[in-house]
């Protein structure tokens, strides 16, 4: 793999490895996923339970919005969140990129012990 690749194009071959194309190009799967990862680094920044049961409850009392406008939102958030807490995103995904490489098979004996389609893992 090479780094002129972007990162998510090198996140591609991990998924595919670890999980197979039916778990990654699962919507379901990766938006709880998702959801999952952003709770556990709002909740390491000092997010309460509270507060993040607020938000839900505030977003879902809206309309959804469009899915490339909010990934992009998302985007512009995570890197805010990270210059205030002084962490290089960049190199946070590069430092996960590669432990997680180093970890399929213990990823995938957890994605086979839990309930398919359900939201926790």
């Amino acid at each position: 793999m090479s780094k002129t690749e972007s990162f998510q194009e090198r996140v591609a071959p991990w998924l595919l490895e670890c999980f197979g194309k039916e778990i990654a190009t699962d919507k379901t799967e990766r938006n709880h996923r998702f959801l999952e990862e952003a709770l556990e680094l709002v909740q390491s920044a000092g997010c309460t339970a509270s507060e993040a049961h607020q938000l839900v409850d505030f977003v879902f009392n809206r309309e959804a919005g469009e899915l490339k406008q909010e990934a992009g939102g998302v985007m512009v958030t995570l890197a805010a969140l990270c210059l205030a807490h002084h962490i290089d995103m960049h190199d946070c995904g590069e430092v996960e990129l590669d432990e997680i490489w180093t970890k399929v098979d213990a990823i995938r004996a957890k994605q086979a012990e839990k309930p398919k389609y359900a939201p926790l893992p």
